[in-house]
């Protein structure tokens, strides 16, 4: 009989006649490449590699805004409907009100045309002015149609009369209303003026996501560590998968409040019950104050026979104009700003402007003689005029993967206001931020933020799928109330 003993040759520790390397007598990582070949060092040994997983990007997620400036509460409709009282005063505005529906009428008379079913009366005392405001003029109103008024000036015989404030045949007006004037004994007092408000609404949408991976992957295990922003960490990569599609998903819900949009028409066969949802930049470009093309750091240059070439900062002109605006809305004193990185740069040097030694050096007696506070130009909050601003960055804005890839918004301005409104749910009054978010819920549902596993992993085992599914829901929307003391900074 002879013995085969070929597979038995232990190669690997054959003895050498000097201590030397060999290809056939030590362990390479790259080998083994033959089934069943146990020449490899990485199928034995642990190779020598970072367990930790580098988080090269820092903290990933965007939200928190809508929790720093808002509020949430339950909703237990498919709509939240809620009203904004008007103006306490009567003015009408050409440039506001459409072509042709605040005009001189005639060349001749004192008549001035006003939109239909207009509110000013008989015996009220008017301000008439131009467009630019350089022909002003007080009136008394003799009477009233539907569609406009006949006044009376109480300086001049007409409108047209020449002077300073004589107005053209067709000249676009501006007016309001600041009084009366009746006779002694007067009497047939008509018209009233009944409060107005406007309505507005917004329905909730339901978002969805999932993260799905098989019963196999669920039991390996890797060499790196993962770890995710939740303080989930481990040696299994399906956890940190799972832990991020939340995160991801919770980012969305935030996005979806404030990119929302309504849909203006039927979005397709399979999607009739799409309606969308105002988000927070939809409602202020449509019922608050948008700035474009912001400059906070732009200067102005003047030669001067004593001093030479002097600097003059007018980013501060700009936004100034900004808190004129403001004056005409609800003058809420307290008001965030959340900014890009380069709009936040910009007010940073704005503010550092108002330094008198900005340009030949750094005085240190405008900020209380401290030299720290001289050279930490990185401002958080600031006061200009009658309001308090406080400035942060505003991630979303900064992120490459977000509103960061297309820039063309640069900031927000948001009031620290509230109204006070009846809950149905609570009934009673209660006082709620201007911006918050109503989620659906229930005593048998809520919907604020659903998970729920399905499969042959996790528990749960709901079917016969050797697979864990991990479903996320929510059903919000966003109220954006008093959106016009709201600010949006466009580039």
């Amino acid at each position: 009989m002879a013995i085969n003993n070929t597979g038995a040759v232990l190669k690997h520790v054959t003895p050498r006649p000097t201590k030397d390397l060999f290809g056939d007598n030590y362990l390479s990582f790259n080998g083994g490449s033959t089934a069943g070949d146990t020449n490899s060092f990485a199928a034995q040994f642990l190779p020598e590699i970072y367990e930790k997983e580098v988080e090269r990007y820092g903290k990933r997620t965007i939200n928190g805004f809508l929790r720093m400036v808002g509020a949430e509460m339950p909703l237990a409709s498919d709509q939240v409907i809620w009203s904004e009282q008007g103006r306490l005063h009567v003015a009408y505005d050409a440039a506001e009100s459409g072509a042709d529906t605040v005009q001189v009428n005639s060349a001749t008379g004192n008549t001035i045309t006003l939109p239909a079913a207009h509110l000013v009366k008989i015996h009220d005392t008017i301000i008439v002015s131009n467009a630019l405001s350089t022909k002003v003029l007080k009136c008394l109103v003799t009477a009233v149609t539907n569609t406009g008024v006949t006044v009376k000036p109480y300086t001049q015989a007409t409108l047209a009369t020449s002077g300073s404030a004589a107005f053209a045949n067709g000249e676009d007006l501006k007016l309001f209303v600041y009084g009366t004037e009746y006779t002694k004994g007067s009497s047939g007092i008509t018209g009233s003026i009944d409060a107005s408000f406007q309505q507005f609404s917004n329905r909730p949408v339901i978002m969805r996501d999932r993260y799905q991976v098989n019963g196999s992957d669920t039991a390996q295990i890797g060499w790196v560590e993962v770890t995710t922003e939740n303080g989930a960490s481990g040696y299994l990569w399906y956890l940190k998968s799972e832990h991020e599609a939340r995160l991801r998903f919770e980012d969305q819900i935030e996005m979806m409040m404030v990119e929302g949009e309504k849909a203006a028409q039927t979005m397709g066969t399979n999607f009739l019950n799409v309606q969308g949802t105002e988000g927070l930049f939809a409602a202020v470009e449509a019922r608050g104050v948008v700035y474009s093309g912001t400059d906070f750091d732009t200067y102005r240059t003047g030669a001067s026979s004593a001093t030479g070439v002097q600097f003059s900062h007018t980013g501060l002109d700009t936004f100034d104009t900004i808190l004129q605006e403001l004056d005409k809305q609800g003058a809420i004193e307290e008001n965030m700003m959340f900014l890009d990185r380069a709009t936040t740069l910009e007010i940073d040097k704005m503010l550092a402007s108002q330094n008198a030694y900005q340009v030949g050096g750094t005085s240190y007696g405008v900020f209380n003689n401290s030299e720290d506070m001289a050279l930490n130009l990185g401002f958080s909050g600031f006061r200009r005029g009658s309001y308090d601003f406080y400035k942060s960055d505003w991630k979303y804005l900064n992120d490459s993967t977000t509103r960061g890839l297309i820039g063309d918004i640069e900031g927000l301005m948001v009031p620290a206001g509230t109204s006070t409104v009846y809950d149905q749910s609570l009934g009673k009054n209660i006082s709620r931020p201007f911006l918050h978010v109503r989620y659906r819920a229930s005593e048998a549902d809520d919907r604020k933020m659903k998970s729920w596993i399905t499969g042959s992993v996790g528990g749960n085992y709901t079917s016969d799928a050797d697979e864990m599914v991990v479903n996320f829901l929510s059903e919000r929307c966003l109220c954006v109330q008093a959106a016009n003391n709201f600010v949006l900074l466009k580039a």
